[in-house]
């Protein structure tokens, strides 16, 4: 009987909360589908559209900047002829031999030519300004610079995050090799870097640097340096480095030749691993003397092995510091510009179905948006019971029965001090759940 009682108990919960939310999710449900339509369909083309028509009023500009640059150039050019040819019959004929009448009416015309032309580059300037115009005006028009019903109010007010928010700014300055910049926002916001955190970015944009210039030997120094630990990642870094620098050698001839036999001795420690392709480069010493450029290993020469070294470069040295490749910032950035219009449109729904209570948080999200594999760093957990994701205020539990639900879901679950699994009769203490990290 007090089992039945306590399944009746449990039973009329769940009935109740079910009902409580049934409309709330239906209507969840519609937005979803809804969105993802519009997204798909609707707010695709639309954005497209609104895309045209910018671009429309861009190439307008584009045409009348090229249109009137030519005809600048010939009018002027017409008037600088006519001027050197006045000048030209002065010199040669003298004023003193020529009709002052005849001369006045000459100067006269060229000057009336030459204000004639003034007032009409004068004229067609504001008119490119218009067009200019006109395409601030299109932006404006087409597109929604108020982004705040999808943004969580007074985020940055807080000193703390703040300090946050120009840490990331600076980090990614410091990728980008932009020192002096980093070094003027360190100081205007008052934030303090560590020389330990600055120093590996400076070696990195240095080497960088180097390769961008086709010097490996920078880099060359850094993979010996860290040998081991990039071995410990399995990387092929220092091997590419010594092959595109044998190739540099083949670059030169065959005056080169006995270097490059010399170098090759580099080889070694990656014949194991590397054994095909050591051998496509011993081979073509053969064809040396001709040129690797008209032998069958002119592959060997393709330009854009330097921009794949420098992002392999990128990619293991950033590993060996424990950070992304890509930075936090730019990542950020690029995942707001693909969620922000999917947002946009499902607050519009929601705004004219007049359900403003379903999307009450603002640090959730009413649907899932898919911003590609790229961007998926962590695993996430979503509560069978209350269906909205964990975070840090509401991890997921394990329950003694091994089930996982959110901490929310454990608490309104628990009756009288007691626990009973959703998904198995067992019944349990709720203090015995723990929290779990994926």
């Amino acid at each position: 009987m007090r089992w039945a009682a306590e399944r009746q108990t449990h039973t009329s919960l769940q009935k109740n909360r079910f009902t409580a939310s049934l409309q709330g999710r239906l209507l969840v449900k519609w937005c979803q589908n809804r969105t993802r339509v519009c997204v798909c369909v609707s707010c695709n083309a639309v954005l497209m559209e609104q895309c045209a028509c910018v671009e429309r009023e861009l190439e307008k500009v584009l045409h009348r900047f090229v249109t009137y640059g030519h005809q600048s150039e010939e009018r002027l050019d017409e008037l600088l002829r006519n001027v050197c040819e006045l000048r030209s019959r002065l010199v040669a004929y003298g004023v003193q031999d020529a009709d002052l009448s005849v001369l006045h009416q000459t100067m006269a015309q060229c000057c009336k030519e030459i204000k004639e032309t003034v007032q009409m580059l004068a004229s067609r300037h504001k008119d490119i300004h218009g067009s200019v115009s006109k395409v601030g005006k299109a932006i404006d028009r087409n597109f929604d610079a108020e982004v705040s019903a999808v943004v969580a109010e007074n985020v940055w007010d807080s000193p703390e995050r703040q300090k946050y928010l120009s840490e990331t700014i600076v980090e990614h300055l410091y990728r980008q090799g932009m020192l002096s910049v980093a070094e003027d926002l360190c100081q205007e916001s008052g934030v303090v870097i560590d020389m330990s955190m600055k120093q590996p970015f400076l070696e990195l944009n240095r080497i960088l640097e180097a390769l961008r210039t086709q010097d490996l030997r920078p880099a060359l120094e850094w993979a010996v340096t860290n040998r081991q630990r990039l071995l410990d990642l399995n990387s092929t870094l220092e091997f590419k480095l010594h092959r595109l620098y044998f190739i540099s050698l083949l670059n030169g001839g065959i005056s080169k030749q006995q270097e490059a036999l010399q170098y090759a001795r580099h080889f070694q420690p990656f014949a194991s691993q590397h054994q095909r392709d050591i051998q496509i480069l011993m081979g073509s010493l053969v064809y040396l003397r001709h040129g690797i450029e008209n032998s069958p290993y002119r592959s060997l020469l393709e330009t854009d092995q330097w921009a794949e070294i420098c992002n392999i470069f990128t990619r293991d040295a950033c590993a060996l510091l424990g950070l992304s490749v890509e930075s936090p910032l730019s990542v950020s950035f690029a995942s707001g510009c693909m969620a922000l219009p999917v947002l946009m449109n499902i607050k519009q729904v929601i705004e004219q179905r007049q359900c403003s209570g379903v999307w009450t948080h603002k640090d959730e999200l009413p649907i899932e948006i898919d911003l590609g594999k790229k961007c998926w760093y962590h695993s996430v957990f979503a509560c069978p019971i209350l269906r909205q994701q964990t975070s840090e205020s509401n991890p997921p539990m394990k329950l003694i029965c091994g089930h996982v639900i959110s901490r929310d879901a454990l608490n309104k679950l628990t009756n009288a001090g007691k626990l009973k699994c959703p998904y198995c009769p067992m019944e349990q203490n709720p203090s015995d759940a723990k929290q779990i990290f994926f």
